[in-house]
């Protein structure tokens, strides 16, 4: 767990962020509404959710790195006079409903299912005592690689501990109450046999769905059928019973005072659940934040038991984790498709933003997703290739190790080496894990036609015509000028800065089918000026020959 950094509250930054409207600032100012009449206590207490059902997936990762974000937001507007806690807590005691598709050996869990997930033995090998332990050790490793502050909490921890006992006992208590909001929300059937309370059997250990017989509000005991028939009374106290999902979310509100607390569109029906039963308990229901959902290719919610989307470590393999980051900044309530291709245009936006922030007033910055990324101090990088770019070059130059990459960038940008831009060394070996494994086994090249074998031989003899250290913007004009003289790739809805038909795009799609093998790319020039003029020219000539279409 990394320790918070102290802040620069500068007059300037404090004036910006009373007046911010960028969505950390505008929840951390519910929290300080919530405050208003009774003052800001000494501890906020910010708290995250996790189901270790299944390996951590970037879901769960979003929701620390975005309450992490309001949390940052919250000690701005604050001026860092109140103490905050970031909990990470883990529902870990929850029964394994279903056997993970995902997991090396299914058939050696069936006979753990229904048993706590720090019961169930670890499917994965290694020193990890339980299922449950493996996948909480997996969400801790990146939250402390990532640098999070936080602090990891587990539901079988705290129940066995005792943590839990004294708001428990006032579920005995108010079993009534609890009763009267959650049997509405059920059907008949369910209504009949429906409990708050899971006790888990002292003979199977396994977390039972049972009704109960009794409920014993002065011995804090609850009385119920085995699954042998067997009439057992066990206290709700020291682990030995569990409470249901919905009113589990509510009791740890109000045990633990939580302040804030997010959580996905599908929470957003059972909130007012969660709400009502934490005020039962004695608690105050903290302020919500709901977020859309993380959608797969094919557009279906990204589930931890199917394994489909992306996971944590897929992501890091091909981008650094700021992209990621911003992934999570933007557009929260919005639905999004997180999947492999996505990844390349988060790693160039990042680095735009981060361009930007260097030239943008406060105000401007308290908007720029990097102010949050780092906790208001974005890394000032020079970055003189993007990431498509390098993608590109890796695809035309079939570059195998990080060398071949950077006796182009050096070429391009001399000067720049590995050793003077370590963030860029980073980024070649990225391109070339992601091009091997996403963009080489999809690439098609296609032949030329007549009209673009033309057009082609004449982009050729236009780069040749061309000094050698031709910059992108030269070279892009020379492929514009070869266009415009083409009717095919004349769009009479632009103009030429002589007056003439603009250049469609479809000139430079042509381009990177016929010599790249893929459907799109950069801009021509600046791919071009990093592969070298006289390598294009000869990109071109194998294309021409065939050599690419017939590989």
């Amino acid at each position: 767990m990394t320790q918070l950094a102290p802040l620069d509250l500068t007059p300037d930054l404090l004036a910006a962020a009373a007046e911010s409207k960028a969505w950390p600032f505008e929840e951390a100012k519910k929290i300080i509404k919530r405050y208003e009449k009774s003052g800001l206590p000494e501890t906020v207490l910010f708290e995250t959710g996790y189901g270790p059902s299944g390996l951590p997936h970037i879901g769960t990762f979003g929701e620390v790195a975005r309450t992490t974000m309001v949390r940052h937001a919250f000690r701005i507007l604050t001026e860092d006079k109140v103490k905050t806690r970031l909990l990470c807590f883990s529902d870990d005691m929850d029964g394994m409903r279903k056997i993970p598709d995902n997991v090396p050996d299914r058939a050696a869990l069936e006979p753990y299912l229904h048993m706590p997930l720090t019961v169930v033995p670890n499917p994965f090998g290694g020193d990890y005592e339980s299922f449950g332990h493996h996948n909480n050790a997996m969400l801790r490793r990146f939250l402390d690689t990532f640098g999070f502050d936080y602090e990891f909490a587990s539901a079988t921890d705290y129940y066995k501990s005792g943590r839990f006992d004294e708001v428990l006992l006032r579920a005995v208590e108010k079993y009534d109450a609890i009763m009267k909001v959650m049997l509405p929300t059920l059907g008949e059937e369910r209504q009949a046999t429906y409990s708050p309370f899971l006790p888990i059997s002292p003979k199977s250990g396994r977390v039972l769905y049972v009704p109960m017989k009794a409920v014993d509000a002065k011995a804090g005991t609850v009385t119920f059928d085995d699954e042998d028939g067997t009439e057992t009374t066990l206290p709700v106290t020291g682990g030995a019973v569990k409470l249901q999902w919905k009113p589990d979310f509510g009791m740890r509100w109000a045990a633990l005072g939580v302040d804030f607390e997010m959580f996905g569109k599908d929470h957003q029906t059972n909130a007012v659940i969660y709400d009502r039963i934490c005020v039962i308990l004695g608690g105050r229901a903290p302020e919500h934040f709901v977020y859309e959902l993380f959608l797969d290719e094919n557009g279906q919610k990204i589930s931890k038991s199917k394994g489909n989307g992306l996971t944590i470590d897929e992501w890091l393999t091909y981008a650094p984790t700021e992209s990621l980051a911003l992934y999570m900044f933007q557009r929260p309530r919005q639905a999004k498709k997180l999947y492999f291709d996505v990844i390349p245009k988060a790693v160039d936006e990042y680095y735009a933003f981060l361009s930007a922030y260097q030239r943008q007033d406060w105000k401007e910055r308290l908007g720029n997703p990097v102010w949050h990324i780092h906790s208001g101090n974005p890394p000032a990088i020079d970055l003189p290739v993007s990431f498509a770019l390098l993608l590109n070059l890796v695809s035309a130059s079939n570059a195998q190790n990080k060398d071949v990459l950077w006796g182009f960038i050096s070429r391009y940008a001399p000067g720049v080496t590995a050793a003077t831009h370590p963030e860029l060394d980073r980024l070649t070996g990225y391109a070339i894990r992601y091009f091997d494994d996403f963009v080489k086994p999809s690439k098609v090249y296609r032949a030329a036609d007549a009209v673009e074998r033309e057009a082609l031989t004449a982009l050729s003899d236009a780069l040749g015509a061309l000094p050698a250290d031709a910059d992108g913007e030269a070279i892009q004009n020379a492929a514009l000028n070869v266009a415009r003289k083409v009717e095919r790739y004349q769009d009479h809805a632009k103009r030429s800065p002589e007056g003439g038909p603009g250049v469609s795009v479809a000139f430079f799609q042509m381009i990177y089918q016929v010599l790249i093998g893929q459907e799109r790319g950069p801009r021509f020039g600046s791919f071009s000026a990093l592969y070298g003029i006289g390598e294009t020219r000869a990109l071109i000539e194998r294309a021409l020959a065939g050599k690419l279409a017939a590989a």
